[in-house]
């Protein structure tokens, strides 16, 4: 059995010197810094989760200083000493799902809110299981945006980075898993508060905290928020952030194919650490010649 994995040579310089990873479908892959001599590309191998995090640990979250609390400690009043915090970029929005499993979004009967935004949901997936997480995004000044920063409060995601727009609503979508197995996706946002974050909105102190900075592609889209996103990951890396990729497709959101397979390569080489599925691999492999270099197949060793 053999599984697509798609590797940026350029950035395994960058990523503290160890090497680039890449997770695919929740697997990690390792990229060592032994080159193949005709492709530029990166040798591969599975590796054990608990491998990867000790790595990680050792070349990446060691650093001169130690993290201290973006809050104060209760006891002393003194910064207490966290996890390497982990900054996500984003869409922050209220997904809306179908009260029964299995029926497409026009056979449902009725749908349940609940909170969503792919890079939201890794900010509070961190702190749940212990880890320090912000989160840099724009919610409409509504019912829902509030409802939302709320829930990034109740999860102790640090959430001093959020915006509120009071001319924009927030972001709403509905989805559902059909009976066959196919997702289906609809979005509104005409354009939603998430879209219009501009650079002079970032907090600029809390992106320079970051030891890992995490975005999709869907701030890409459109400005401002696209240059915002950009600005970002500018900031982080300077200050020597790790750049994590989610490039999270969602072809309904954009103009076009190929303006969804231009922006999501835009910014590809530029990470350190990419979470990628085997639709993204095969969406950009098919539509790039020129990044056909990236895509490789290695052994599956995890059964």
């Amino acid at each position: 059995m053999a599984m697509a994995a798609a590797v940026s040579a350029s950035s395994a310089s960058t990523f503290n010197r160890a090497g680039s990873s890449v997770f695919l479908e929740g697997k990690p892959i390792n990229l060592s810094n032994s080159q193949f001599p005709s492709k530029g590309l990166y040798r591969s191998s599975f590796l054990r989760m608990l491998e990867i995090k000790a790595q990680h640990k050792r070349n990446t979250f060691e650093r001169s200083a130690s993290v201290k609390a973006l809050s104060e400690d209760d006891k002393n009043g003194k910064p207490s000493e966290v996890s390497p915090l982990v900054v996500c970029f984003g869409e922050l929005l209220i997904d809306f799902v179908p009260t029964v499993n299995g029926v497409s979004l026009a056979d449902a009967p009725a749908f349940k809110k609940a909170p969503g935004g792919a890079p939201a949901n890794v900010a509070v997936g961190i702190a749940r299981l212990g880890g320090s997480s912000a989160f840099v995004g724009k919610v409409g000044e509504d019912e829902f945006g509030r409802m939302l920063v709320d829930i990034l409060k109740e999860n102790n995601v640090e959430h001093r980075g959020m915006r509120f727009d009071s001319g924009a609503r927030t972001a709403l979508a509905f989805v559902t898993l059909k009976a066959d197995g196919e997702r289906e996706f609809m979005f509104f946002r005409n354009p939603s508060a998430d879209m219009l974050l501009t650079e002079s909105e970032l907090d600029v102190d809390l992106i320079q905290k970051a030891k890992i900075f995490h975005y999709g592609s869907i701030s890409l889209i459109a400005d401002p928020c696209r240059s915002a996103h950009l600005a970002a990951m500018r900031i982080a890396r300077d200050t020597g952030s790790i750049l994590s990729y989610d490039p999270n497709l969602r072809l309904p959101l954009w103009p076009s194919a190929s303006e969804a397979r231009e922006g999501i390569l835009s910014i590809w080489d530029q990470a350190d650490l990419i979470k990628v599925s085997e639709e993204e691999i095969e969406f950009a492999h098919a539509y790039s010649d020129s990044h056909a270099s990236l895509i490789i197949v290695v052994p599956c060793l995890t059964g």
